[in-house]
């Protein structure tokens, strides 16, 4: 069974690789951002398989850890390059033609 585990933690990786390409070609930010957050679940769906097959359940830890780090990222981002909204009490902008 464990045998079985590494093969799937192997693959997980392999595709992990493949979405790191990918973010190096990324065209803008939110495609890199999405990105990212791939590469953080494989890291995650890694470290739950490699948990039962090496017997350490320090890896579960670390996998609910990467999932939070991964979680904050998603929101620094949506804070530094979400949209802006008007503050309250000033009217939107017109758009100009």
């Amino acid at each position: 069974m464990a045998d079985l585990l590494f093969a799937a933690a192997t693959l997980l990786l392999l595709l992990a690789a493949a979405g790191l390409a990918s973010l190096w070609w990324a065209g803008n930010d939110l495609d890199r951002m999405l990105a990212v957050q791939l590469l953080g679940a494989a890291g995650i769906a890694v470290l739950l398989l490699l948990t039962p097959a090496m017997g350490d359940s320090s890896l579960l830890d670390t996998a609910l850890l990467l999932a939070l780090l991964a979680a904050l990222a998603a929101c620094a981002y949506r804070a530094a390059f979400g949209p802006t909204r008007p503050k309250a009490g000033r009217p939107p902008a017109a758009p100009r033609p």
